[in-house]
């Protein structure tokens, strides 16, 4: 294989030039493509424009942008010539875009539209060193910034294109020759952390980091020229982007859609992709769409359903025993699973492919008809989803990763699936479970934090050796900060987070101490803990200030008998509500899925030696587990 990414992707176009690389939508709303000849001439056009303009080997290049076809373009460009992309999503807050631009040193940078550029402009003076602003919209005029670039270059998207062009024109090989001096341990990316009000942590990839994955992911899932790739995911986040990468190298078409329920099921009917990397809330926003529509019909048709979804769920059961895809925490014996389950998957064989015929395949055709698996990351896949879909016969393959692993570890196998677990780990890596009390290494079937190395394991985080020395050691062990159980067969279950950072459904990152540092700004809330890990919405375990609440109980004029019936009164629940949503918003720099959309309660303070530490820190795992009952009642569970 290539050395570099660009490298593989050249080839790639060299290899297969007539077959499609890029889909997408244009302002009609029809779909457009780009064949790999096409592709590759324009991000080879990209990097000597780049080149053209000043921009060095080694360099960083900020790209604030959401999905579309000048970002994958722009990215190769990017690396082509030994620079470093700095990539953000279009709704990153002001202030967050501007520090990660300013901490990863960015003399130029890339805006998806004008709304970017004024967010990058806001406040120039946080930005002394950037010069540049390149704008991919076809519809931007510079007209209207005249008067507030503050010294700033604003170039368009095709300008850097035509710039390019004349380069080659002159000097045919400008972007080859700087391609071709690319080397594996170049830095490719500098992909940011999210923060809210605390400071974002820069992880730097290089180019074998993203190879690892390139090269070993087909051992696990298998895609070629004729799959079509549908990209949902933001193409800055490092799942979807190596998934991209992945699937280029492959030669399989990117068709670039969003995560919203109708339109991406509008473009899968219309693209009828085969494959895509998702996130566990979409399958659960399709799940609860297909159920709402069989509640209406009711009747007759509803029944049905519910029978054989019932049928494909006990089936598949007995078919993950009859195939030894059942998860082995403890030994088993393969030959007493069998004979346990060959029976009855062979009578409710029929009975299920009839389900087929009559329900599940309009199920199947509602995604395009072709569809043939989705790699689920960024968040654990709910296990009544998993077995939904088990029970249709749409394959879902969970999978898990850090951005600092670049980002996948593993996947659970296409042609093995064993149910219940995120798959073995991908070649060439190695990993240890390491007990948390103990601080000694455990075996299948037990518990213990996931530490993992290899290959794909970050360089670091940029200008912060004191944060990356928190979790790599100096012979290479990524502590993941993630629970987990290894089976006897390899396979790997999440069982939850020792650190603080929260996952949601959609793939969203939350770091929690920000959010409840705001809260805690009110008079009249003493404690809090942010919850949400795997669920659509953050909530928060809520300890209130007793004589606060005593003080405008008084003033509103409301009886009560105990402090449980003052803190459980609708009044005192919207003072709490208002507390929260008043510095929780977005006027105060947080997007909306950081936003506290329920909390409950607790009369309890936090104690030292129970939910505290001696440093008066929350043991979040001990907070959890004390009060699972209240959190799982937060998320009607």
């Amino acid at each position: 294989m290539e050395d570099t990414v660009v490298k593989v992707l050249w080839a790639v176009a060299k290899k297969l030039p007539e077959s499609k690389a890029l889909m997408s939508k244009d302002k009609a709303g029809a779909w457009t493509s780009l064949t790999f000849r096409q592709f590759a001439h324009l991000f080879e056009c990209f990097g000597a424009g780049l080149l053209d303009f000043g921009v060095e080997r080694g360099s960083h290049v900020g790209v604030i942008s959401d999905n579309r076809k000048e970002w994958m373009i722009a990215n190769l460009g990017i690396l082509g010539i030994g620079a470093a992309d700095v990539p953000r999503g279009s709704d990153t807050m002001p202030d967050e875009a501007r520090y990660i631009l300013k901490h990863a040193d960015c003399a130029i940078s890339l805006a998806e539209n004008a709304e970017q550029v004024r967010k990058i402009l806001g406040k120039k003076d946080d930005l002394p060193l950037l010069k540049t602003i390149i704008v991919m919209d076809d519809e931007f005029t510079v007209a209207g910034f005249t008067d507030a670039t503050q010294g700033v270059q604003i170039l368009t998207f095709k300008e850097m294109l035509a710039r390019g062009e004349k380069r080659l024109a002159v000097d045919p090989m400008a972007f080859q020759n700087e391609m071709e001096k690319g080397r594996p341990e170049d830095l490719a990316t500098l992909i940011y952390t999210s923060g809210t009000t605390g400071e974002p942590k820069g992880v730097m990839l290089t180019h074998a980091n993203f190879l690892h994955n390139i090269r070993t992911i087909p051992n696990a899932v298998d895609v070629g020229p004729t799959d079509i790739f549908l990209s949902v995911l933001p193409v800055w986040h490092s799942l979807e982007r190596i998934i991209d990468n992945f699937a280029l190298s492959r030669g399989t078409a990117l068709a670039y859609s969003k995560p919203i329920g109708k339109i991406m099921l509008a473009d899968m009917a219309a693209v009828r992709p085969t494959v895509m990397a998702s996130v566990p809330r979409i399958w659960e926003g399709v799940r609860a769409a297909i159920y709402r529509n069989i509640n209406e019909e009711g009747g007759i048709k509803k029944a049905l359903f519910q029978f054989f979804v019932s049928v494909g769920q006990v089936h598949s059961t007995f078919a993950a025993l009859v195939k030894g895809l059942y998860p082995q925490f403890t030994r088993r014996v393969r030959i007493f699973d069998f004979l346990i389950g060959i029976i009855p998957f062979l009578l409710l064989y029929p009975v299920r492919a009839l389900g087929s015929v009559l329900v599940f395949n309009k199920i199947k055709a509602r995604l395009g008809g072709r569809f043939r698996f989705t790699v689920s990351g960024g968040g654990a896949l709910p296990p009544f989803v998993d077995k939904f879909f088990q029970a249709v016969g749409v394959l879902l393959l969970e999978g898990y990763g850090l951005t600092e692993t670049t980002p996948v570890v593993s996947i659970r196998l296409q042609h093995h699936p064993v149910f219940g677990t995120i798959g073995p780990l991908l070649d060439e890596l190695s990993m240890k479970l390491i007990d948390p009390e103990s601080g000694r290494e455990v075996g299948p079937g037990k518990k213990g934090v996931i530490y993992l190395k290899g290959p794909n394991v970050m360089k670091g985080y940029y200008k912060r050796p004191d944060k990356t020395a928190e979790v790599l050691s100096a012979d290479g062990w990524l502590n993941t900060g993630d629970l987990g159980m290894i089976t006897h067969k390899g396979e790997i279950r999440i069982l939850g987070r020792t650190k603080e950072t929260i996952v949601l459904l959609g793939g969203e990152n939350v770091e929690p101490m920000p959010i409840e540092d705001t809260i805690l700004e009110s008079d009249v809330i003493d404690q809090v803990m942010v919850v949400g890990q795997d669920q659509k919405f953050l909530g928060a375990l809520v300890i209130p200030n007793q004589e606060a609440l005593e003080k405008y109980a008084e003033q509103q004029e409301i009886s009560y008998l105990t402090q449980e019936d003052l803190m459980e009164n609708p009044q005192i629940l919207e003072l709490i509500s208002d507390e929260i949503n008043g510095r929780v918003n977005a006027k105060r720099g947080f997007r909306e899925f950081e936003r506290v959309f329920r909390f409950r309660v607790i009369a309890r303070h936090f104690e030292v030696g129970v939910e505290l530490t001696s440093s008066l820190k929350m043991k979040r795992n001990v907070i959890a587990e004390i009060y699972k009952k209240e959190i799982a009642e937060l998320f009607g569970r």
